[in-house]
């Protein structure tokens, strides 16, 4: 099922966790319009960056959450967000500092820049948080710094 021009359901929903524990992750019904959403945020990405963007994760259910590492409150979860990558446009951190300043122009209700156990990618959310100082923020095995900062 295509959410949007580029990007389908089944991408948005892939998951290898999910595969090699045999676990089902199709949302339930009323994910799927989050996931349009999710989708459209995705299309002004990648027509920002100008390039084919990768989702690395989307979609995951509580099973296959949990089965990945997230955490309990993962907008993932809910349909609001997508790792990416676009290797054609460079690294995470060059995608986090292209996308920071447009955060609000785009729709992007939390970037954040991770670089965790030695892999790195930028996760992208509809949902605003709470807090405005955790709207742009970069995560590392170290912990979370606002801003989008170097990763070591």
């Amino acid at each position: 099922m295509k959410l949007t021009e580029h990007f389908t359901l089944a991408e948005l929903t892939a998951s290898s966790k999910a595969r090699q524990l045999g676990l089902d992750n199709t949302p339930p019904p009323e994910i799927v319009p989050r996931l349009v959403l999710t989708a459209e945020m995705l299309e002004r990405i990648r027509s920002t960056l100008g390039v084919p963007i990768t989702v690395t994760s989307g979609y995951r259910n509580r099973q296959v959450n949990e089965a990945v590492g997230g955490v309990t409150s993962s907008d993932h979860t809910q349909g609001h967000a997508a790792d990416i990558q676009a290797p054609s446009y460079g690294t995470p951190t060059q995608i986090a500092r292209c996308l920071a300043p447009l955060v609000s122009v785009l729709g992007i209700g939390q970037l954040i820049l991770e670089g965790v156990k030695g892999k790195q990618w930028v996760h992208v959310s509809t949902r605003v948080p709470d807090k405005a100082s955790n709207r742009v923020i970069t995560i590392t095995d170290q912990g979370a710094q606002l801003g989008i900062q170097e990763l070591p």
